[in-house]
């Protein structure tokens, strides 16, 4: 027996709401933990993240930015999903193994990643000095360890 095709067509796009449904609710979980996730507290709430998150809080005008403004690629919305993916899976499994060093230090892409995202932000500025560093090694102090209350600590 076969069905009309208006009804060929209904089931097909009934079956494809509840797929693109249940795809948003896997790529973003519960409703607001994408967002929750993109928050500084989200970050810090890690006692490993602690220190950072401290140091961000007195960091003065970086202080309005999220983490994840800097620390994910924000040129693109898959490139951001996918590296916040890949990072935090990596973040978490390092933290529930006890792999997390004590100091800790940015990768390689992550320093790439920040350092476009600076000059993203200040682009305007940067266009006036040479662009060959990175943008830490004038600006000591933007380092977490070496930042706001935190500053006072670090010998």
């Amino acid at each position: 027996m076969r069905l009309p095709k208006r009804k060929t067509l209904f089931y097909v796009l009934i079956t494809a709401a509840i797929a693109a449904v249940l795809g948003i609710l896997v790529a973003f979980g519960p409703p607001g933990l994408y967002a929750k996730s993109e928050s500084p507290e989200f970050c810090g709430s890690c006692h490993v993240m602690q220190p950072e998150y401290e140091a961000w809080f007195h960091a003065g005008a970086h202080r309005r930015i999220k983490c994840v403004d800097c620390h994910l690629p924000n040129d693109n919305f898959v490139q951001h999903l996918t590296w916040k993916t890949v990072d935090g899976l990596k973040d978490f499994t390092a933290f529930h193994m006890g792999r997390v060093p004590e100091n800790m230090r940015i990768s390689d892409h992550g320093a790439k990643v920040v350092l476009a995202n600076c000059q993203r932000c200040h682009a305007e500025t940067i266009s006036r000095i040479n662009e060959d560093r990175r943008c830490w090694d004038c600006h000591r102090r933007l380092s977490h360890k070496r930042t706001g209350a935190i500053e006072t600590r670090t010998p």
